[in-house]
C-alpha cells in the first residue's frame, strides 16, 4: 500500500508503478497529452492495478465514442478481476463501481459513487475531477459547484491538487453566474498550478460572459504555455481566443485561427467537431463566407450518426451535416435520435427526448431556411438546453440560432425577449452579437411600420 501524490492510499505493487500513477494523476489534472502514456506505464508496471484499469475505462467513456465503449468494457473486466485478486480498498472499489455504472449508461449513478469517495476522502483530487467531468457532460453546473465546495476545506496550502481544485471551482463559479469571484479564484489557482489549462480557460469564460473580448485576449496572450502541453483541449482554448476576435469583428483572424490551430488536426473527436461547427455557425450568422470548411466536418460527422453517446455531440454532428448539406446523413442521425428517445432506456436517451429532439428539429429547419419551424422548435428546447451538456459559452451557438431564427421569421418581440434574457445572464453587458441583433430588430420594426403606413392604391 502506497499513498499517491494527493495523499490517498493506493493498492499498487511498486514505487516505480506509483511514480507512473502520480504522473498520470497530475497529467490528467492539467489535461496533458501525456496522460495515456503515463497510465500505460503504470499498468505495464502493475498489470493488476484495479484503480488504474477503472480510471482508464472512465477516460474512454468520457470520449463519447461508441466504438470505445468496448475498450471501456474490457477495462472494467480487468478492474473487477484485479479487485478480486488483490483485495483493494473501499475507495478504489467505488471507482470500479463508478465505471460499471458509467458503462451501463447511468452517468448520475457513476457520479454518486465518486461522491461516496469524496464523502470519506474529501482530499481525493482524482474523484473530484472525475465527478466534475461527468457532471460537465450532463450540464450540471450547480452540482459541479456543490461538489467542489463540499471538499475545499480538505485542501491545505501544501495539497498537490489545490491549484487544480481552484481551477474547477473557478469554472463552477462562472457557470453559476459569479463572474468576479470566478476570475479571482481562477487567477489564484493558475498562480499555484501554472499548467492548469482548465483554470485558465475558466477565466476566459468569464471574459466571454461579461462581453470583454479585449480583456480576454489580454488574459490569454503570453500564457500559451498553460495550454500548449494539452491534449485536444488546447484546440478548445484557441477556440475561446477565436470567439474573442469574432466579437471584435476580426473575421480574418478568426478564420486564420480556425485553419492553423482549431482544426490543425482534422480529428472527429466530438469536442473538436463542436469547436469547429459552432465557430463556423457563428461566422455564417454574421454573414461571413466560410468557404468549403464545412465539407471535412460533414465527411467526418456522417460516420458518427449512430454514436448516441452524448446529445451534445449529436447536435454538433448535426450542425456539420447541415453545413455540408448531407441530407441522407441528416435523416439517418435524426432517425437514430428518435429511436433512442423512444426507448428511454439510458439516461442519455431521456436527454435526447428533451431537449434533444426539439433542438435537432430546429437546427434541421434552420438549415432548410424554414425559420418559423426552426424558431418554434429551438425556443421549445431552450428551457432545458443546459441538460445537453457543455458550458454556457458552448451552448450559446444554439441561443444565437434561436434568436436569428426568430428575427428571420418575423417573431421580433419573441426574439427580443430571448435576446434580453441572454444579455441579463451575461452580466447585463451587450456583446457584439447582442448589439447587432438589437439593431436588426429595430430595423425590422421600422420597416414594418413604414410598410403599414403606405396607403393602398
Amino acid at each position: 500500500m502506497y499513498q499517491d501524490v494527493f495523499g490517498q492510499d493506493t493498492t499498487i505493487t511498486s514505487r516505480d508503478a506509483l511514480d507512473a500513477w502520480n504522473d498520470t494523476l497530475l497529467a490528467f489534472m492539467a489535461h496533458s497529452a501525456a496522460t495515456p502514456t503515463h497510465l500505460g506505464k503504470a499498468l505495464t508496471l502493475d498489470p493488476d492495478f484495479a484503480l488504474g484499469h477503472a480510471v482508464k475505462g472512465m477516460f474512454y467513456m468520457l470520449l463519447g465514442r461508441r466504438e470505445l465503449n468496448e475498450v471501456a468494457r474490457e477495462a472494467l473486466g480487468l478492474a473487477e478481476a484485479a479487485a478480486l485478486l488483490t483485495g483493494i480498498t473501499a475507495r478504489e472499489q467505488s471507482f470500479v463501481k463508478a465505471l460499471k455504472a458509467f458503462y451501463a449508461g447511468a452517468q448520475s449513478e457513476a457520479i454518486q459513487h465518486l461522491e461516496d469517495v469524496l464523502a470519506v476522502h474529501p482530499a481525493d483530487t482524482l474523484a473530484m475531477k472525475l465527478s466534475h467531468a461527468i457532471r460537465f457532460v450532463l450540464g450540471d453546473g450547480k452540482g459541479m459547484r456543490q461538489s467542489v465546495e463540499a471538499v475545499m476545506g480538505a485542501y491545505g496550502p501544501d495539497h498537490a491538487g489545490r491549484g487544480y481544485l481552484m481551477g474547477c471551482h473557478a469554472f463552477t463559479l462562472e457557470e453559476t453566474g459569479e463572474y468576479a469571484r470566478a476570475e479571482s479564484v481562477g487567477r489564484a489557482g493558475l498562480a499555484i498550478s501554472a499548467d492548469d489549462a482548465w483554470g485558465l480557460h475558466a477565466v476566459a469564460h468569464v471574459y466571454d460572459m461579461t462581453g470583454n473580448a479585449q480583456g480576454g485576449l489580454a488574459w490569454l496572450d503570453g500564457r500559451e504555455a498553460a495550454w500548449a502541453h494539452c491534449n485536444n483541449f488546447r484546440y478548445h482554448v484557441w477556440w475561446h481566443k477565436a470567439l474573442m476576435h469574432l466579437d471584435l469583428g476580426q473575421n480574418d483572424l478568426v478564420l486564420a485561427l480556425y485553419d492553423t490551430e482549431i482544426r490543425a488536426d482534422k480529428t472527429d473527436d466530438y469536442r473538436d467537431i463542436s469547436n469547429a461547427t459552432s465557430l463556423l455557425s457563428r461566422l455564417e450568422l454574421n454573414g461571413v463566407d466560410v468557404g468549403d470548411r464545412w465539407e471535412e466536418l460533414a465527411d467526418l460527422s456522417a460516420n458518427r450518426t449512430e454514436d448516441g453517446c452524448l446529445i451534445f455531440a449529436d447536435l454538433h454532428y448535426l450542425l456539420a451535416l447541415i453545413g455540408g448539406s448531407r441530407k441522407q446523413a441528416i435523416a439517418k442521425l435524426m432517425g437514430r435520435m428518435h429511436r433512442d428517445a423512444k426507448s428511454g432506456r439510458l439516461e442519455m436517451d431521456r436527454l435526447i427526448a428533451n431537449p434533444g429532439l426539439s433542438a435537432a428539429a430546429g437546427l434541421e429547419a434552420f438549415g432548410e431556411a424554414d425559420f418559423q419551424t426552426a424558431f418554434l422548435n429551438l425556443s421549445r428546447a431552450r428551457h432545458t438546453m443546459q441538460n445537453a451538456g457543455g458550458s454556457h459559452a458552448q451552448r450559446d451557438v444554439f441561443e444565437r440560432l434561436t434568436i436569428d431564427a426568430g428575427i428571420r421569421a418575423g417573431f421580433l418581440t419573441e426574439a427580443e425577449t430571448i435576446l434580453r434574457d441572454r444579455v441579463r445572464k451575461r452580466a447585463g453587458v451587450e456583446d457584439g452579437y447582442a448589439a447587432a441583433r438589437f439593431s436588426l430588430i429595430s430595423e425590422g420594426r421600422d420597416a414594418s411600420s413604414c410598410t403599414a403606413s403606405v396607403p393602398a392604391e
